[in-house]
């Protein structure tokens, strides 16, 4: 019978809401150090950065204790470390608590605030600024909305109960609805559900339909429009994923012929917005969320407080000036 391996608890605590980076040597290999093994790993970062970590005493084992470079390579041992956090513009929005109770944090995320820590975004995440906020050192994302999306976001308080709120998600046993506003088309039948197979590949920005089997689906109603002077065409529309795919309601939306205003990939890639550029948000919401709690019982119905600013008044938000109602703006 295999045992599963233990992992012994962090050394480090966390800094400013963000963990520290966790490396398990792997069991097997020809480093003769730690050091070796770690240069080869991160090579991206130059073997100055490794060397510097090490005569710093940034990088321990499961002691707290500083790792010696030339300490020799244990296949399995546990290093930890913190990044250097990159600098990032604080995004100026509110992350707004919908509802907090011993297992879980509904928060209503604002547009361009990250979920999760990762690549570039690290202190300036959802995550971090609630662990922060909050005094929850624990507390753990059971799902993620993209960056540039507002609204609802599930997070877990007791790490030992992720799995059974990440599992809702996994079994599409949560009721999720989107709301976003995009071009109207009087032509286009809605309602309707699109189906098509998406992928998206590492390091490429965007997902794309191609043929086979269909792994996302998408319920797309229309809500109301509006024909206004020096607008155009816009609607609101409701949007219901029964799946999870990467990007799956902007590659739905854009492949009707209604990309979602603000969208920077889709149809077409767009050139980067400087870093604290924050206007003109994607103009996608997640309004709802219904499940059934896996740990108590109850049932559980989150709507999101906020406008989407193109709807509230276009003109503001086109002009990147719009100063109503919440929305990430």
């Amino acid at each position: 019978m295999r045992h599963k391996s233990h992992t012994p608890p962090s050394p480090l605590p966390q800094r400013h809401g963000v963990d520290p980076v966790r490396v398990r040597l792997p069991a097997a290999g020809t480093w003769g150090t730690v050091r070796e093994h770690l240069v080869e790993r991160f090579s991206g970062a130059g073997a100055g950065v490794v060397d510097g970590m090490f005569d710093a005493g940034r990088i321990v084992g499961a002691d707290g204790r500083p790792v010696a470079a030339d300490a020799p390579y244990v296949p399995g041992l546990f290093v930890w470390f913190h990044r250097d956090l990159p600098d990032e513009v604080p995004v100026p929005f509110p992350l707004e608590v919908v509802h907090r109770d011993d297992h879980i944090v509904v928060a209503d995320k604002p547009h361009f605030l990250a979920t999760t820590p990762r690549g570039s975004h690290v202190a300036e995440t959802a995550l971090a600024r609630l662990r922060r906020e909050l005094d929850l050192p624990a507390l753990t994302a059971a799902h993620r909305l993209d960056r540039l999306t507002a609204g609802l976001v599930l997070f877990t308080v007791r790490p030992e109960e992720r799995g059974a709120y990440q599992t809702l998600f996994r079994d599409r046993r949560v009721r999720k609805e989107y709301e976003a506003v995009a071009p109207y088309d009087p032509a286009l039948p809605l309602p309707r559900t699109v189906r098509s197979r998406i992928v998206k590949e590492r390091g490429v920005l965007t997902a794309r339909e191609v043929p086979g089997e269909p792994n996302a689906v998408s319920r797309v109603e229309l809500v109301e429009h509006r024909d206004r002077p020096g607008e155009g065409g816009l609607a609101r529309y409701r949007l219901a994923p029964a799946t999870g795919q990467t990007h799956q309601l902007r590659v739905h939306m854009a492949a009707l012929g209604l990309p979602i205003l603000g969208d920077p990939l889709y149809p077409e890639v767009t050139a980067p917005v400087p870093a604290g550029d924050f206007r003109r948000p994607l103009q996608l919401l997640a309004r709802s969320l219904e499940f059934t709690d896996p740990v108590t019982g109850e049932e559980h119905r989150f709507r999101s407080g906020r406008v989407l600013a193109a709807w509230a008044c276009h003109a503001g938000w086109a002009a990147g000036t719009y100063d109503g109602p919440s929305d990430g703006q």
